[in-house]
Order: structure tokens, then C-alpha cells, then sequence
């Protein structure tokens, strides 16, 4: 199969990312393989890339935002039948035994796999998982469509969660990429107001078109306080800001997986009237089966930019550079 391989950490600007012909994988016990359609890029991606985050593979296939039709089954695999379209995310396996799994915390198990990160992922023709850890996707998307929703919209979904945003309240995005844009719908359409802080004209434009309510710069005040607020920046510069512009007993929750250290904060005006900072770790299949559902009802429409397998490290750049509205997808056919 032809991949987009990763052999050390390296800059995403020194294009690190080869194009290979590897072996095909042959799905375990258990398992499904999948022919690849389309797969969105990530930050996350970034940081498995430029090593912000350990390395725990080499070499490595990146992606974690899989779409395609499973065509071969390990002995044992009955879930899903040959032809079926499915999806990859990126947790890919956790230990089902520990305390955090029998708590239904799954996310914080600490035996847990991912994909494109301690297992080969979707940058690549085929790709192998559990068939407990694949999603099934309605037919609400087009496989571009739909690979956004297995990272960026799985983690916004989580992130919403975790933020007790009231139904009808004020939600602050800052930071406006693949995951923000798909929570601005999944927020408006529960009724709430969104007011966005990102810099870049298109990424502000973007906003305004899916229904913001007011958008400014990253540390800009919004004109009103907010109930809750979501951080999807990977700088810690913003989360002061972000605690300045809640109101009383909000929430912000902070969805990145690697972000800068946070600065001091100011005690009377960024955190006293019961004001919290809460973190978002990877994700349950709880968290997926319901953004997927909700998502479909909707119906949410992500707003993506198609590139050819092997330009992954151009997307990849221009995800970088902040030149990419919505979400990168890399297609296969």
C-alpha cells in the first residue's frame, strides 16, 4: 500500500512525511481493515509530527480521522461486514479492566492506544483497528464530510460537555479551526449564543457565516460575559483572557491535547465567584456515538479542503500557517 510515512520527528516546513509502498496490514483477532477514502488532518497531528508529543512509533503512518469500507475481517470480527462504510478515531484501544474503563472513563485509562500515534494510522491506503473502537456512519455525509467528525468533532463535542454550557447560554470559542467550527453549529443548534475571539480575516469571516454572534480578536473582551467558554488554541497566553470575559460560576474548558503553559491568574477577576478551568482528555465511544447521532440530526455540514494523499505535508503547512478554513482532508480516490 502506498502510506505518507514519518521516520523522526521533524519541522512540518522540512516535509518530513515520505511517500512509501509498505506491506499491507492484515487484520488481528478481533480486527477490521480498512481501504481509506479520506482523511482529515489535525493539529494533534502536528504535534505526533514535530514531536510536541512523545514519540511512541517510528516509523509511523500519522491520522486519526479515518473514512473508508472495511475489506477484510480477523478471525473472530462479526461487527461489521465486508463492503461496510466506517470510521477511525483516535482512541484505538484502551484496556477495558482498569478502574478509570469499569467507571465508564475510558479516556483516561492508561493503557490506552491511538491512532496515528502508537499505531499506524490513516495517511495511507489501508488502515487496521479494533471493530470495537470503528464507528458506523450514517449516510448524512459524504466520506469528507464525515472525517472531521472523528476527531475535531468528537473532541468539541466533549469539550461542550465539559463545559456545562446552560441550554440557551453564552458559549466564548477561542481559537476557530476544524474543531471550533463544528461546535459553533452543535452550540447553535442547542440555542445557545457563540461569540468568537481568532485572528485571521477568513477564520473570522467563517464564524460569521455559520451564525456567531459577535467575533473579535484571539484576547479580545466579547460584549457581553459569557456562561461558559471553550480554549481550542494550543496557547496558554489566552486562558487568562478567557477567564476575565466569564460571568459568575462559568466554566472553561481547555480542549487542546499540548498547549503552552498558562500565566499567573489574577484571583479577583479571572477565577473567585466559583469560577473552574477544566481540561478535555481524548475522548469515551460514548462521546463518538453521540456527536455522531446529534451531528446527523442537525445535520451539521463541515467546511473542508480536499488535497491528494501525497500532499499531506502542504496540507499539513498550511494547517500550520492558519491558512486552512474548517478542515484539511486528504482523499484517496
Amino acid at each position: 500500500m502506498k502510506a505518507m510515512v514519518l521516520e523522526r520527528p521533524a519541522d512540518i516546513h522540512s516535509r518530513p512525511l515520505r511517500l512509501t509502498e509498505l506491506p499491507d496490514p492484515t487484520p488481528g483477532a478481533g480486527e477490521v481493515r480498512v481501504r481509506v477514502t479520506a482523511c482529515a488532518i489535525c493539529r494533534t497531528d502536528l504535534h505526533v509530527i514535530e514531536g510536541e508529543l512523545a514519540r511512541r512509533r517510528a516509523p509511523l503512518v500519522p491520522g486519526h480521522q479515518i473514512v473508508g469500507v472495511v475489506d477484510a475481517l480477523g478471525a473472530g470480527a462479526t461487527r461489521f461486514a465486508i463492503g461496510d462504510r466506517v470510521g477511525i478515531a483516535w482512541l484505538r484501544r484502551t484496556c477495558g479492566a482498569c478502574r478509570y474503563c469499569h467507571a465508564g472513563r475510558e479516556n483516561l485509562c492508561e493503557a490506552s492506544e491511538y491512532t496515528g500515534w502508537t499505531h499506524d494510522g490513516g495517511y495511507a491506503e489501508l488502515a487496521v483497528v479494533d471493530e470495537r473502537f470503528a464507528y458506523a456512519l450514517p449516510p448524512a455525509f459524504s466520506d469528507a464530510q464525515a472525517t472531521p467528525l472523528l476527531c475535531a468533532g468528537i473532541i468539541g463535542f466533549r469539550a461542550l460537555e465539559r463545559a456545562r454550557l446552560r441550554p440557551g447560554g453564552r458559549l466564548g470559542i477561542y481559537g476557530f479551526g476544524s474543531s471550533a467550527h463544528i461546535v459553533l453549529q452543535l452550540a447553535r443548534a442547542r440555542g445557545a449564543e457563540v461569540y468568537v475571539c481568532t485572528r485571521g480575516a477568513s477564520h473570522q469571516a467563517l464564524a460569521r457565516s455559520l451564525g456567531a454572534a459577535w467575533v473579535g480578536g484571539t484576547v479580545d473582551a466579547p460584549p457581553v460575559k459569557l456562561d461558559a467558554a471553550i480554549n481550542f488554541t494550543p496557547v496558554g497566553d489566552v486562558v487568562p483572557a478567557a477567564m476575565a470575559a466569564l460571568d459568575k460560576g462559568g466554566v472553561l474548558a481547555c480542549a487542546g491535547i499540548h498547549m503552552s503553559d498558562v500565566p499567573p491568574l489574577v484571583y479577583e477577576t479571572q477565577l473567585f465567584y466559583e469560577k473552574e478551568i477544566r481540561s478535555v482528555t481524548a475522548n469515551t465511544r460514548a462521546d463518538g456515538e453521540g456527536l455522531i447521532r446529534e451531528a446527523a440530526a442537525i445535520p451539521i455540514r463541515p467546511h473542508i479542503t480536499t488535497f491528494a494523499l501525497e500532499e499531506a505535508n502542504e496540507a499539513l503547512i498550511r494547517l500550520d500557517d492558519d491558512r486552512i478554513d474548517g478542515t484539511g482532508v486528504l482523499t484517496l480516490r
